[in-house]
């Protein structure tokens, strides 16, 4: 059985800003990490890097301004096969973001650690788009 990791959090810009910063590579750079290459379309795939640690996805759902798919295709990490949803839509005049991540099999430490890591990059997101501030993985602006 898997256990899913969820989020959901507003932010306060328009809904195509916030799509193009999490389909935009060059954009993905500014809150994610700034090691990343690859293409964010439709079967394609997307190469992050976190310091010593490749992860590579694929693109497996885009609906403009409502929805990204992601499934694990490589990492060091036991997240092979793994699948990331963002979920997008209009929320009193904020954008209403829904993450769920699947394929944990237990909410072990590698779950608390996955989930805390989520909320710090997705703040870093929240960041991005309200306000303009960098503080991707790598950048100078990371909280570590």
């Amino acid at each position: 059985m898997s256990i899913p990791l969820k989020h959901l959090f507003h932010i306060n810009a328009p809904v195509e800003i916030v799509f193009k910063a999490l389909t935009d590579i060059d954009e993905m750079k500014s809150w994610y990490t700034n090691e990343i290459s690859g293409k964010s379309s439709m079967n394609q795939l997307i190469n992050f890097k976190f310091g010593t640690i490749k992860f590579i996805v694929k693109v497996i759902e885009l609906e403009v301004n409502k929805k990204i798919g992601w499934k694990c295709e490589e990492t060091s990490l036991p997240f092979v096969g793994h699948t990331y949803t963002f979920e997008l839509d209009e929320n009193d005049g904020k954008t209403r973001v829904r993450l769920t991540e699947f394929g944990f099999e237990e909410q072990d430490d590698m779950y608390a650690n996955m989930n805390f890591s989520w909320g710090k990059y997705l703040e870093s997101l929240r960041q991005f788009c309200q306000n303009g501030l960098f503080e991707a993985f790598g950048s100078s602006g990371y909280r570590s």
